[in-house]
């Protein structure tokens, strides 16, 4: 690669090349769905590898509860609510700095494949609109071929405008496209930042009988569901793999997450004993699985307990590929992990804040802080995450001194979200218009479609639905 660094970390001056990254992220699944877990039924073999070579986190926390937020914190470093990115659905707003458009910046090649999610547009996923001023190109991306929304086997996507039908499962076909655009890379010589958002495991599932048949004694959306999970995992050992025989794989920051937690209704459990799943602020909505693998730099694997999240992802990569402090906009809720990836750290200096319809959550290490509306206002809970994981027993009464201090950080942290929720950080300190939160069917572009997409499984029932 063209480039030289230094990379301070707690223990020496590293120097080499500029590391390539590659953020990997699933849709919808949870804390416990993973082979190294101990999962009843799932295999995870190349998530499992992928552990056993690099950092570990047990304790790592989407952006929100729900998708589309926690997009918006992994490109922005800030919790969901500041970006205008109050729910799913919402379109992450033109004013926000990007680290697509930070990456860039500093001479990267950028790339999105999968799903979007962040330019207003509800409902099934479809290609992007080439002048969709919301989609990944406004936002950093030079390379996409993307959809707006969840995505199935054989998905219809948009190449940068273009829309071309892919064969296949969908997380074999991100993979793939990914994995062109980086080969093309390295043959010029090119450090790329290339991101892949996952249409699995979200609704509706579709797996094929070799890929659900070890779960034959579950119920039929359970195969499905977790057939998707091992076509998942088997995209992450194509990925693996392809960084490899490239030659990059030791210079080359790979980081799988979630962006939720996981679904109920399914037995096994998707969250691992923890409580609750998907729309909640308890650890079962928010807590999900991840993994850096950074070979050059974590040469000794581990399992970290420290309390992390997707609010970390842009002040780390920041930090490992040196950004200047100008790329991220201010207040920014995450902190770099970069002196994590050679040893452990102590305690968390920054509190996790997380907001979500009317909810209100604060991580401070040991202690998680809950402020839940009512009809008297707001119920608070308090729950000691080292003891008790599964949140079954409420401090509120017995850790008084705690509550106080907590609640401080909290009403802190809202005063503070709530300026950027009115446009406070941005030089003309207001929002600038941005598109509305709507679904697709009642865009004018996409109408001339409907006659063909009518006859495809993951738009006809929909379109029939929303057009009667």
């Amino acid at each position: 690669m063209r480039f030289i660094f230094l990379l301070l970390t707690s223990a020496t001056w590293v120097v080499g090349a500029l590391p390539n990254v590659v953020l990997v992220m699933a849709d919808d699944q949870g804390w416990g769905q993973m082979g190294y877990y101990n999962h009843p039924v799932l295999k995870t073999p190349h998530l499992d590898a992928m552990a056993k070579a690099g950092l570990r986190f047990d304790r790592f926390y989407a952006g929100g509860p729900v998708c589309s937020p926690t997009r918006a914190t992994v490109l922005t470093g800030r919790t969901h609510d500041r970006t205008g990115v109050f729910d799913h659905g919402y379109a992450l707003r033109s004013q926000e700095k990007t680290l697509a458009q930070a990456m860039k910046q500093a001479g990267y090649a950028t790339g999105h494949f999968g799903k979007w999610h962040l330019n207003g547009l509800r409902g099934p996923g479809v290609p992007i609109l080439k002048n969709d001023t919301h989609g990944p190109k406004g936002f950093g991306f030079d390379v996409w071929v993307s959809v707006t929304n969840f995505f199935e086997r054989d998905p219809l996507m948009s190449r940068g405008g273009k829309f071309e039908d892919f064969k296949g499962d969908s997380s074999e076909v991100v993979v793939d496209e990914a994995l062109k655009f980086i080969t093309a890379k390295v043959k010029e010589d090119q450090s790329f930042f290339t991101v892949l958002w996952y249409g699995t495991p979200h609704s509706p599932w579709v797996s094929t009988e070799v890929d659900k048949k070890p779960f034959t004694k579950l119920s039929a959306k359970a195969q499905e569901h977790y057939g998707e999970l091992v076509a998942m995992d088997r995209s992450i050992g194509t990925l693996r793999r392809g960084l490899r025989e490239l030659g990059v794989e030791q210079n080359t920051l790979l980081w799988f997450t979630s962006d939720n937690g996981g679904l109920p209704g399914f037995n096994p459990d998707t969250t691992g004993g923890l409580r609750d799943y998907k729309g909640s602020m308890y650890e079962g909505g928010l807590r999900v699985p991840a993994i850096i693998e950074w070979p050059k730099v974590i040469t000794e694997p581990r399992i970290t307990k420290y309390p992390a999240g997707a609010v970390d992802i842009f002040p780390t990569i920041a930090q490992a590929v040196r950004l200047p402090a100008s790329s991220m906009l201010q207040p920014q809720d995450g902190l770099s992990l970069v002196s994590l990836f050679t040893k452990e750290i102590g305690p968390r200096k920054k509190v996790l804040p997380f907001r979500s319809r009317g909810r209100v959550a604060i991580i401070d290490n040991d202690y998680k802080l809950i402020s839940l509306p009512n009809k008297r206002g707001a119920k608070l809970e308090l729950y000691n995450l080292a003891k008790d994981t599964a949140e079954t027993t409420n401090l509120f009464e017995k850790e008084p001194k705690i509550v106080r201090r907590m609640q401080m950080q909290m009403e802190a942290a809202n005063a503070s979200i709530e300026a950027s929720v009115a446009g406070k950080d941005y030089p003309e300190g207001k929002v600038s218009p941005q598109p509305p939160r709507i679904f697709w069917h009642t865009v004018d572009a996409y109408k001339p479609f409907f006659p063909e997409w009518r006859k495809r499984p993951e738009y006809g029932a929909w379109l029939k639905k929303r057009l009667k």
